[in-house]
């Protein structure tokens, strides 16, 4: 219960201000549903669904009411992601000593379910923000953590990861931003694409090449705002996502300390790999919550809207396809948090299981937000009904964190290996 008592202690006085915010509408204040078997509680220790709730309520109150603004205006709320900091959720799963919530990644995928269905959008750069954080936490010496942990789990610093380049997607291992040795520095020069956060955040993790063709020669570099030689193209316009901004990074002639080499050079694809085992648990976990939300204001339409004299809640096909969908959804719940158990324990199937859960999870909730969605009929298309935006936001799932054609690639693989 450490943990748990640590995170409402620190906590204490935003969780007041939350819990006396004014209500809003029946829906945004809608408690998750629970005694049914979707209730995204079940099997969770007392611990965790006193977090849950904490994540849940935040959500409610904090986010929900703005996630149709924030998407619409392509706002990125740098406040509200600070006051979730405040309630432990800039850095869950780093180490209590340099500043970090220190929960387990089965609690970090439960508050990132649980944020998703308040926002989705920015309930993604949160999971990949805390990607980096642990990335540092991991890797990091001793002087890199003490500086970068305290400043990342308040949210004060906000982070971005770079590895994909406008020519190697998925093939991550051909990178070619270089960083070249000179006197006590690295020299930084290339791009990297599709960064979220970049422009607005404060220290880049950067994946670049020191050493030879291939995996063993890239290194991870961490370049800090307002770098000589660090620019952004234009803010990219995207089908969801809009709450956090995307924008290629370049480096020409970006000069930065050789103290911000993280761990020793030629292991930046092992940092990389290593951290979007998590990322695609936190994605799926994203994923999770935003099917939840769908799928219950689905029911709540069906009950209330009438065609042909009935509510569609009594049309069976209807009922059927709800069926259909609460399965689905946690049939993806139970992998997910089964993943994030075994990446925890350091399993050997756990990359197996991280890419799993990613490849089966993001398809099946985007089809469960997509499925909701046509629930509503036409006023599922309309932008005043949030289930549209889930699906929006869902999609890119699919092809982030590496594709779920990657994922299929490295289920398989793991498979067929001779042992």
């Amino acid at each position: 219960m450490a943990n748990c008592r640590r995170l409402f202690g620190l906590s204490m006085q935003v969780v007041s201000q939350v819990w006396k915010c004014q209500r809003a509408s029946a829906l945004t204040s809608k408690r998750t549903i629970t005694g049914s078997c979707i209730d995204p509680s079940l099997g969770l220790t007392d611990e965790q669904r006193q977090i849950q709730q904490l994540a849940a309520d935040f959500a409610r109150n904090e986010m929900f009411p703005n996630m149709a603004t924030w998407d619409r205006e392509e706002t990125f709320p740098v406040d509200t992601l600070r006051k979730a900091a405040e309630l432990g959720f800039g850095a869950i799963y780093c180490q209590e000593k340099y500043g970090g919530t220190g929960l387990s990644r089965l609690d970090a995928s439960i508050i990132f379910e649980a944020l998703a269905q308040g926002c989705c959008s920015t309930t993604a750069y949160i999971s990949i923000h805390n990607m980096c954080a642990w990335m540092i936490d991991e890797f990091g010496n001793e002087e890199q953590k003490k500086r970068w942990i305290p400043q990342l789990a308040s949210m004060g610093c906000l982070a971005s990861y770079c590895l994909t380049e406008p020519g190697s997607g998925s093939d991550a291992a051909s990178l070619t931003t270089s960083a070249r040795k000179d006197g006590d520095s690295y020299v930084l020069n290339g791009s990297k694409s599709f960064i979220s956060g970049a422009g607005a955040t404060d220290v880049y993790l950067v994946m670049c090449r020191t050493g030879e063709a291939g995996p063993r020669g890239i290194s991870c570099i961490l370049v800090e705002k307002n770098t000589p030689g660090l620019s952004f193209g234009k803010k990219e316009k995207k089908v969801g996502w809009n709450t956090h901004p995307a924008r290629v990074v370049s480096f020409d002639d970006c000069r930065v300390p050789k103290a911000n080499l993280l761990s020793v050079e030629g292991q930046g694809f092992n940092i990389a790999m290593r951290g979007l085992n998590g990322g695609r648990i936190n994605i799926a976990s994203c994923s999770l919550g935003a099917a939840q939300a769908s799928l219950e204001q689905a029911c709540d339409h069906l009950k209330v809207r009438k065609q042909f004299g009935s509510a569609l809640a009594s049309f069976q096909y209807l009922q059927f396809r709800v069926a259909e969908m609460a399965t689905q959804l946690v049939a993806s719940r139970l992998l997910v948090r089964q993943a994030a158990m075994a990446l925890q324990a350091n399993l050997p199937e756990a990359v197996a299981l991280c890419s799993m859960a990613k490849l089966f999870v993001t398809e099946e909730c985007f089809q469960v937000c997509n499925d909701a969605m046509q629930m509503f009929g036409g006023y599922g298309y309309l932008k005043d009904y949030p289930v549209q935006q889930y699906v929006r936001d869902t999609r890119v799932h699919c092809i982030l964190e590496g594709t779920n054609e990657m994922m299929r690639m490295l289920v398989s693989r793991d498979i067929l290996r001779d042992r």
